[in-house]
């Protein structure tokens, strides 16, 4: 009876490890290859759950997420003006025909990098060798991304991948070239800086002139309204005295010498010569003779 329930339990395990042996799933994040007898039967690109014969059939998983290639050391290149430069990048690419990438790489995704990285780097040292430094470090590098994108994914067609996207992270001189490209950018943002004093210098003293020249002018004008008016105003004095002069011409000689005695003798210590006929004396003599 033991022994019954020995091979019944043995035949159980058999048949469950067998049953689970014929189940694969396939889930979103993948595609998978059928495979009997070494040979692919099949390809499953949708997710959900599949059948195969244990031990005659076996299956094989690949990504189906976009993958990153990124370069682990920066590669040099030489551009149009042979100077050297140092390129950082890195690829997004993902399997699309599943068949034909197993065939041609064996499923090996760092073979399928190594083929990538192959067909860039060519077309880079192609692209670079046309251009200037400014013209790869700013000028045409979306240019360049895009014609690099459009190269490779032709190239990565023949192994069932698609090239979504080439990224320049970085372009850089070497360090033996920088010091001496920053020497000659700061001598250059010297002079156009010197240039730029000379021309504030030269401003400045146009503008300081023009503001002397404005001021002399207003300052000229500006005397001559003085003048104007002083002559205006003593030229209405005038004709005021004048007019009061004719009014009565005996008051204002008296007045003047009123005016003329007060300011003679202001103080006890003046004194003044004149002959007694004088005309100085003219209301004094009248005065006495009163």
């Amino acid at each position: 009876m033991k022994n019954l329930t020995s091979v019944f339990a043995g035949v159980l395990v058999a048949i469950f490890f067998l049953g689970s042996s014929a189940i694969y799933i396939v889930d979103e994040r993948q595609q998978a290859l059928l495979f009997q007898l070494g040979e692919v039967i099949d390809v499953k690109t949708e997710p959900g759950l599949y059948f195969k014969i244990p031990i005659a059939q076996n299956v094989r998983f690949f990504e189906k997420r976009i993958l990153t290639m990124d370069a682990e050391e920066p590669e040099r290149f030489i551009t149009s003006e042979k100077k050297n430069v140092l390129v950082d990048l890195f690829v997004k690419w993902r399997i699309i025909d599943v068949t034909q990438y197993y065939v041609a790489v064996r499923g090996d995704e760092a073979l399928a990098q190594t083929r990538l990285a192959q067909t860039i780097n060519a077309s880079l040292r192609n692209e670079f060798g046309n251009r200037t430094v400014h013209d790869v470090v700013s000028g045409e590098r979306d240019q360049i991304m895009e014609i690099m994108r459009q190269r490779a994914d032709s190239d990565a067609r023949g192994i069932g991948v698609e090239v979504i996207d080439v990224r320049l992270k970085r372009v850089d001189l070497p360090q033996e070239v920088s010091e001496s490209v920053y020497r000659r950018m700061e001598a250059e943002r010297k002079r156009v800086a010197n240039e730029l004093r000379s021309t504030g210098a030269a401003e400045s003293e146009k503008i300081r002139a023009d503001a002397d020249r404005q001021r002399e002018v207003i300052l000229a004008e500006a005397y001559r309204e003085a003048q104007k008016t002083m002559g205006e105003g003593d030229g209405q004095a005038a004709a005021i005295y004048a007019n009061a002069f004719e009014r009565d011409a005996e008051f204002y000689a008296f007045w003047r010498s009123m005016s003329a005695y007060k300011e003679t003798f202001k103080d006890k210590g003046d004194m003044m010569v004149l002959e007694p006929s004088s005309d100085f004396f003219k209301y004094m003599k009248s005065s006495s003779d009163k």
